[in-house]
């Protein structure tokens, strides 16, 4: 929340708990008065159940409470009230006035883009924000598109809050699927068939055609597959600050300095010539095998040695957030069980679980699979709708729900579009104010402007919704919900387009005060639509 929204809301907490003590109240001593904002605008701005937090304590009707508390505040009014009321069984609610509106446009052109609802509430706090991390045996396909949007704008909205964010992608190139992609870019460089449950597919054709024929397969298609998805994830603006590879573990001593710690901490034992985790004692459904009769690792334990690695170099009071796809939904409580062996925090790590998405094409869902080579990939999908629109398209719905990917509305340069309509009302700001500039207008610094003319429903709606960006903000990083700015974003550009059609700025018949007054109005509105689009990793074009 910004400090001028903070300090609205101290000044109403203030007076209403003066409204209490003038009531003749004994107030507990630690009583706070509870402000939010009511569910439907016709409430006010802000509502308080203090009435009825007090009411049963002190002996009184919360109804007949608030009105006198009410009629207190109206002889005792806080600095931009307009009006104070009260509803149902006895909330207070306050409707401002224009003034507070004025002083909010005045503060996101004086923040700008780069400051205007930044927060701090992570106070520089690392945190490890691990995403898409897909197998190095093929390109990202459109599924993984959802977990890539989603773990960038997490990570975005994370560092606008004032943590310190790493972006991270962990290789699993090591294990079976490595083999077999391998074995299978070997076969067809050779004109072999392709391995019993190996990798079909036309990328596997194309990719075999270009390897040397003294090239290691392995070796070579695990760089071919990394810079393939590099490539593409850099397309959607989605870049990362570590590559973490489960082979390097591997190679480094990490895996059995992990083992070696379980072990000291007693949380093996072998049963049937297999290593097994006693993960039932912390909270998961049974005990884990961590390394087979064979002699062979599980999953489990190099993940157990990657997530005690990341724990070390988040420091003490890091966070670790993982991006896994829906069928790692069962995976969680293992992971947490082996973090909480070690003697770590399992707190210190949070797992978003993505639902699967379904695309349409021309009505019909089209399915995802690597192995057989029916693949659609990212790079289609961006190459059709655009990054932009992916992206936002992507992040339209919480991350618990399974949508419907509609390539050909997404692609649409329409308002019924979501990212186009957004877009638009960015573009359409800016069209404004190079209209202004194009007409000679000169521009006087905000402290100059007359903010007082700006008292048109459509104006003051802008300005409504444009306070509450912080606030949207700092709870969208807090849930892990960027869903959340996505909604914000659609019903401000709603506003935004309402203005553009009812409210000149410029030309004959509007007067100069109220031509400059709204030229500040359309700068702010557009700081707003770009904090927000970029915290979604979107762009915020200038025309379209």
């Amino acid at each position: 929340m910004s400090q001028f929204m903070a300090d609205i809301r101290v000044s109403l907490a203030d007076a209403l708990h003066a409204a209490l003590i003038a009531a003749g109240l004994d107030l507990p001593g630690d009583f706070q008065v509870g402000l939010e904002r009511p569910a439907r605008r016709e409430h006010g701005d802000w509502s308080s159940n203090a009435a009825l937090a007090i009411a049963k304590g002190a002996g009184r009707n919360p109804r007949e409470l608030a009105g006198e508390l009410s009629a207190w505040l109206e002889e005792n009014q806080p600095e931009h009230v307009a009006e104070v009321s009260v509803a149902g069984p006895g909330f207070i609610n306050f409707r401002l006035a224009p003034s507070w509106l004025h002083s909010v446009a005045k503060e996101a052109v004086a923040a700008g883009v780069e400051g205007y609802g930044r927060q701090n509430i992570g106070q520089g706090r690392t945190v490890i924000v691990e995403f898409v991390s897909a197998n190095p045996t093929g390109p990202v396909h459109a599924g993984h598109g959802r977990g890539a949007a989603y773990g960038d704008a997490v990570a975005r909205l994370l560092e606008r809050c004032g943590y310190n964010v790493q972006r991270e992608f962990y290789i699993n190139d090591r294990g079976t699927q490595m083999d077999l992609y391998a074995a299978s870019l070997a076969a067809i460089r050779e004109g072999q068939p392709v391995p019993e449950d190996g990798y079909n597919g036309q990328y596997i054709v194309d990719w075999a055609a270009g390897m040397p024929s003294d090239a290691d397969p392995r070796r070579w298609g695990r760089q071919r597959a990394l810079a393939n998805q590099r490539e593409v994830l850099g397309s959607m603006a989605v870049a990362f600050d570590t590559w973490s590879s489960e082979q390097a573990l591997v190679d480094s001593g990490a895996i059995d300095d992990a083992l070696a710690a379980l072990d000291a901490a007693g949380a093996t034992y072998e049963s049937e010539g297999a290593m097994w985790l006693r993960s039932s004692d912390h909270s998961d459904d049974k005990d884990r095998v961590l390394i087979k009769s064979d002699g062979e690792y599980t999953y489990l334990l190099p993940d157990i040695a990657y997530h005690r690695d990341k724990l070390e170099r988040a420091g003490s009071q890091g966070l670790l957030i993982n991006v896994w796809g829906a069928d790692h939904h069962g995976y969680v409580a293992r992971i947490k069980a082996a973090m909480a062996a070690l003697g770590c925090d399992p707190t210190s790590l949070e797992v978003a679980v993505t639902q699967l998405v379904r695309l349409e094409r021309d009505g019909e869902e089209v399915r995802l699979s690597k192995r057989t080579g029916d693949l659609i990939e990212l790079r289609e999908v961006i190459d059709e709708v655009g990054a932009d629109a992916a992206r936002f398209t992507y992040l339209l719905q919480s991350m618990d729900t399974t949508p419907t990917f509609d390539l050909a509305k997404a692609a649409a340069q329409v308002m019924e579009n979501p990212v186009f309509y957004v877009q638009m009302a960015h573009a359409r700001v800016c069209s404004i104010a190079a209209r202004a500039r194009a007409d000679g207008v000169v521009r006087l610094s905000v402290d100059q402007v007359d903010l007082g003319v700006l008292v048109h429903e459509r104006e003051l709606e802008i300005l409504r919704q444009l306070a509450t960006l912080d606030e949207v903000i700092t709870a969208a990083a807090e849930e892990r919900a960027p869903h959340r700015v996505t909604a914000w974003l659609r019903e401000f550009a709603a506003a935004v387009h309402s203005f553009y059609h009812d409210c000149y700025v410029v030309g004959s018949g509007i007067p100069p005060e109220l031509t400059q007054a709204r030229l500040v109005l359309i700068d702010a509105a557009r700081v707003g639509l770009a904090v927000g689009l970029s915290t979604l990793g979107v762009s915020a074009p200038e025309a379209m």
